[in-house]
């Protein structure tokens, strides 16, 4: 095949199906006399002539009108649009609206709040912890009466009041960090060798 060849073919569609209105009557080239009708002249003449068969004792005073009527009005709703759409689409379209919960719908579900509930929690408050006495100072680090300085005579006045004895800062209740678990285990046995 050569490039002329491929560059004359040329692909066509058409949407005139999608552009011509559904209608009922028309097959091939033949339709029905004044037709093809669309589904709104139907409804209208399926229910105007129901109508008037019924109440035929009310209108046959007037005539011809009542019927010149019904036929004026299966001609103008041929293609009528309401905001550029059918009058049965439209009708559906306010149908599925109103139908539509007023949230909405979220994957095919309606969309609904959850229902409020009262969030309930607590709390407890605990006295603080109460700190073990302080323990007395190992032999070690507390020091021997007999080597304490003495004052001396020639001491100023306010070195005859009694000294007070330095307090044991506050020792923990327990170890908290393995280190200090090692140390206290190490101080039970007899000290470190």
């Amino acid at each position: 095949m050569s490039a002329a060849a491929a560059a004359g073919r040329v692909g066509r569609f058409y949407t005139a199906a999608r552009r011509h209105p559904w209608v009922l009557g028309k097959v091939a080239d033949w339709k029905i006399p004044l037709g093809p009708y669309t589904p709104a002249q139907i409804a209208v003449a399926v229910g105007g002539g129901f109508l008037l068969i019924k109440t035929i004792n009310w209108w046959s005073w007037m005539g011809p009108i009542p019927i010149a009527a019904w036929l004026l009005s299966i001609w103008a709703v041929r293609r009528p649009k309401i905001r550029g759409r059918a009058p049965l689409q439209a009708a559906l379209g306010w149908v599925l609206l109103l139908w539509q919960p007023q949230g909405g719908r979220i994957g095919g579900r309606a969309a609904r709040d959850r229902a409020p509930h009262p969030l309930i929690g607590g709390f407890t408050i605990e006295d603080a912890p109460v700190q073990a006495p302080a323990a007395a100072p190992s032999p070690a680090v507390r020091p021997r009466i007999d080597q304490a300085p003495h004052p001396g005579p020639a001491a100023s006045p306010s070195a005859t009041l009694p000294r007070k004895e330095p307090t044991a800062p506050a020792v923990p209740v327990g170890p908290v960090s393995g280190v200090q678990q090692l140390l206290a285990l190490a101080e039970q046995s007899g000290g470190v060798r």
